[in-house]
């Protein structure tokens, strides 16, 4: 799986992928660069799909990836993963914002996707 390196070692990346990945699953969204956002994605979909398998195999997974972090795990599998129950991935949405004034860098906003609004909307 190819993935992008975001200009910092190795321990770095996933560090910054897991607190990135916590912020979004705690407060619903965050605000980063659009090449982050790109690969926070991939983290967040990944630790909902292990929420809905259940499993203490995926709960631990989970657990390894977010650096032990029980609060976080506990919401992925007990309000995100009832959440998401019926849809197939892409838990999800980028939004695209204005360049960052200080180096020009593309802000993104990356936010979970509200299943009950869409529900509302049908």
């Amino acid at each position: 799986m190819a993935y992008r390196k975001l200009g910092v070692d190795n321990k770095h990346r996933r560090s910054m992928l897991a607190t990135l990945t916590k912020q979004v699953i705690t407060n619903g969204q965050v605000i980063t660069t659009e090449t982050r956002a790109k690969e926070v994605r991939k983290a967040v979909d990944s630790m909902i799909t292990y929420g809905k398998k259940g499993d203490l195999g995926s709960r631990r997974r989970a657990l390894a990836f977010v650096h032990n972090d029980k609060a976080v795990v506990n919401k992925v599998f007990n309000e995100l993963a009832p959440r998401y129950a019926n849809r197939n991935g892409g838990y999800t949405r980028i939004l695209k914002l204005q360049e960052r004034r200080g180096d020009g860098a593309l802000l993104a906003i990356i936010k979970l996707i509200d299943e009950d609004s869409k529900e509302e909307a049908k």
